[in-house]
């Protein structure tokens, strides 16, 4: 049994405690289709039928990858989440920051401490490239994952996140 962030023990499916890592080339299929799952669960429009090679691109095909990705991963191998990051601009604060575009762990792996593991990884990630602040959205009717980031002591600002085609 692992602990979970809430104090109580709970199962990960009896295949061992998870580990983060950052995410490998052969990792990208699994991404993609966790990438899927986190769209579906979100009542989003499906990420693209070539996201993996899309993927590669930003993650492994520069000298300095745009991209950061990890992986959480079982004992045995199988990816049960993930959460991405690239570093933006704050015209107001006139700094840099890490923003975590994607955070997100199957159905029956949430609460048992995993995406905890991954915000570290995160915010790991923002300390070795010396910025001093991760910043993320999340829908508003995600309540669990709400509870999740104030547990984290996160602080939230109400906007709008806006679409805009270029044509």
């Amino acid at each position: 049994m692992a602990r979970r962030h809430d104090g109580r023990r709970g199962s990960l499916t009896g295949a061992g405690v998870p580990r983060v890592r950052h995410a490998r080339p052969a990792d990208l299929p699994h991404i993609a289709l966790l990438a899927a799952e986190h769209a579906a669960y979100e009542k989003a429009v499906p990420p693209p039928a070539d996201l993996p090679q899309r993927l590669e691109a930003l993650l492994f095909g520069l000298a300095a990858p745009r991209l950061c990705c990890f992986v959480a991963e079982l004992d045995d191998g199988e990816i049960i989440g993930y959460a991405s990051c690239a570093p933006e601009l704050s015209t107001w604060d006139g700094a840099e920051y890490l923003h975590m575009d994607c955070l997100f762990l199957r159905d029956g792996h949430r609460g048992l401490g995993v995406g905890l593991m991954l915000v570290d990884a995160v915010l790991a990630e923002a300390r070795a490239r010396g910025l001093s602040q991760v910043q993320w959205q999340t829908p508003a009717w995600n309540e669990d994952a709400i509870r999740f980031y104030d547990r984290l002591g996160a602080q939230a600002k109400e906007k709008r996140r806006y679409f805009l085609s270029v044509d």
